[in-house]
Formats: structure tokens, sequence, C-alpha cells
């Protein structure tokens, strides 16, 4: 009762999941995924043992395929399962067992795999695969550009609940000790598609890198806007004066901390430019533009 996406993108070694579905909090149960290792989305009538299971089995050096075939033969529910894999190497495979409700179906390609029940149609998949073959950018923005095709060709034809996007690579969770690169849910809302690529906008905020091309000159006019975004933020009672001396900046620094906008502006880094994409969200923020 579900649509979703694996897939893997060989140049950042991530793989990853999109789904979403009329169920609540669908991406808790259909997403998995592990650096370097695969990734497997388990749907209709969920086996979520198919999840870790599969992983370990990718893990210890299975294909995508021989992993998806020893699952199905392993359980009797098989005639109402769905699921898809993609492994280390993108190889993809997807199962879509003769009991799931219609329309349900799948498409591979490679590096991903598109599975569906309970569909408004074949359109869904068939809309799915060919954006995610043509978007451009990294896995996560492929893969919700994928799943927003889907959603807007129909999706599940009971309506809408869920959603969830998961992209894992090896060490380039937070902190760099863990493969958690992204992980976002909507668990319950009447547009969760569009709510998940809201979060995704906000997860290359406040954890992306700045772009050397966004960088901006802090000139007099930005210092009197930062100046009073520290006013009506608390950070300090001075009044706009445009001047960006060490005073300014400290007291920035505290709004940086506080907006958990520390790797887009640093006092270690070059205090007199300003990243494009942290202003704009200060200006919004504090209802400024």
């Amino acid at each position: 009762m579900t649509f979703s996406i694996v897939a893997y993108d060989p140049d950042a070694n991530a793989h990853g999941v999109a789904v979403a579905s009329k169920f609540l909090a669908v991406g808790a149960y259909v997403s998995w995924a592990q650096g370097g290792v695969g990734a497997v989305a388990t749907q209709s009538f969920v086996k979520v043992g198919y999840g870790p299971d599969g992983l370990a089995m990718m893990a210890r050096g299975k294909s995508a395929q021989e992993t998806l075939d020893a699952l199905v033969a392993a359980d009797p529910g098989r005639d109402t399962r769905q699921v898809g894999v993609v492994d280390a190497q993108g190889r993809s495979a997807s199962y879509t067992g003769s009991g799931c409700f219609a329309w349900a179906g799948s498409r591979t390609g490679e590096y991903f795999a598109c599975q569906g029940n309970i569909l408004t149609g074949a359109d869904v998949l068939e809309a799915m695969a060919a954006t995610f073959i043509s978007a451009r950018g990294e896995l996560a923005d492929r893969l919700l550009a994928a799943l927003r095709a889907g959603d807007e060709a129909g999706g599940d034809k009971r309506g809408r609940q869920g959603a969830g996007l998961l992209v894992t690579i090896p060490n380039g969770g937070v902190g760099g000790d863990n493969d958690r690169y992204l992980d976002l849910r909507v668990d319950d809302d009447p547009a969760p598609v569009t709510r998940l690529a809201e979060l995704v906008d906000l997860h290359h905020l406040f954890l992306g890198s700045p772009k050397a091309e966004d960088a901006l000159n802090i000139s007099e006019d930005i210092v009197r806007e930062l100046q009073t975004m520290m006013r009506l933020g608390s950070y300090t009672t001075q009044e706009p004066d445009g001047r960006w001396d060490d005073a300014s900046k400290a007291k920035f620094w505290e709004l940086v901390g506080s907006e958990n906008l520390e790797g887009r502006w640093s006092l270690e880094g070059d205090t007199d430019k300003i990243d494009r994409v942290a202003l704009e969200y200060l200006r919004k923020r504090f209802g400024m533009r």
C-alpha cells in the first residue's frame, strides 16, 4: 500500500530509500540502508525483517538479486510481499508477490528499483523511474524528485499520509563516525511528500556545505540588517550603526549558534563574508523580507 524507490549513487557511494503511502509513519517500516552495503524497501503487508536481514546478506557479499531470492524463498507470506533492493555495486532487484493489491508492480534500472502497490496505475512508477534517471544533484535530491513525480502521477490511490527519505554514506553522518547522512520522516500529514521536500531543504540549510559562489561581502547595508536581527533576537540593545567590528561579530556568532548555522558562518572563517543561503534564511526568520 505504498510506492518507493531504492537507489545508489556511485560518485558519493551513497545508498537511499524514498517512500510515500497512506500509512502512518511509513518510513519507519519500509526504509533500510547501510553505508557501503546497500538499501532495502520492504512493503505490502510489510515484513520489517526483510530490511535488516537483507542488509546483513549484502554485507556478507550477496548481490541484490541473490538477497531478494533468499528473502522471498524463506517467507511463507511471500505472495503478499513487495520489496526492492540495491546492493553495494548498484545492482538492483525488485519483487511483487501475486497477492499484492492492484495496481502493483516494479521498474528497475541502473542503480535503482521502483515498486508500488494499490497505485492509481503503472504511470506512477514510470514517472518515478524517468524522473530519477533524468534528475541531477545529490542522491537525496534525485530520490525526492522521483517520489514527487510518483505522487503527482497519482501515487497511492487511497490517499496520502506518510513519507520518508533515508540516505546513508560511509562516515557521512553528523560527526563523521556514522553513515546516517540524511534520515527524514513525515509521519502524518495531508501532503507528506510536499512537507518532506521542505524538510530536505532545511537539511541542506543546516547540514549542507556553503558554496563559494554564494559567499557575499558583508556590506554596510548587510551589517545594519544583521544588527537589526540581533536586536530583534535580544542579542544586543545597540542601535544598528553599520559597523562590523569585533563586538558585532561576537554577538552575531551568538545568533548563528542559536539558529544552528555554525556550518555557514564562523568566527574561525572569513568573518567579512556571509553565505547567501544563510542570509536569506535569517531574513525570513526575523520577518525582514
